[in-house]
């Protein structure tokens, strides 16, 4: 469906759609389409929408160009290059940050315990 803005604000923005219905852009989806959510209240230009119209107030998705979604094919091959550039910072000779942090952890909560123990 497509609409115009009529009305930015800080809580998102107010469009109305092609059959005279009013909607509600959301403040987060307004802050990432602020640019053609601006020109479209500047030209009157109206801008393609996907409505949700769940409870009692209609609320639209901007549905302009957006980004794929599909997932990167190196991904995993970069992920993949950085931990292993990462396992040169942990040093050889202690065990691994984890079981340091956890080890940590079991000393601490033990002195804590031997604390509250009466005698």
């Amino acid at each position: 469906m497509r609409g115009v803005v009529i009305n930015m604000h800080h809580h998102g923005a107010t469009l109305r759609l092609e059959d005279g219905s009013i909607a509600a852009v959301p403040a987060a989806e307004a802050s990432v389409h602020a640019e053609a959510l601006t020109r479209s209240l500047q030209r009157r230009e109206p801008l393609p929408f996907v409505l949700e119209a769940t409870g009692r107030h209609a609320v639209a998705r901007i549905a302009l160009d957006a980004p794929s979604l599909a997932p990167d094919a190196n991904f995993e091959e970069r992920l993949n290059a950085y931990l292993k550039s990462t396992e040169e910072w942990a040093p050889a000779d202690r065990p691994e940050p984890a079981e340091r942090h956890f080890i940590r952890k079991k000393r601490r909560a033990a002195h804590f315990e031997a604390r509250g123990k009466p005698l």
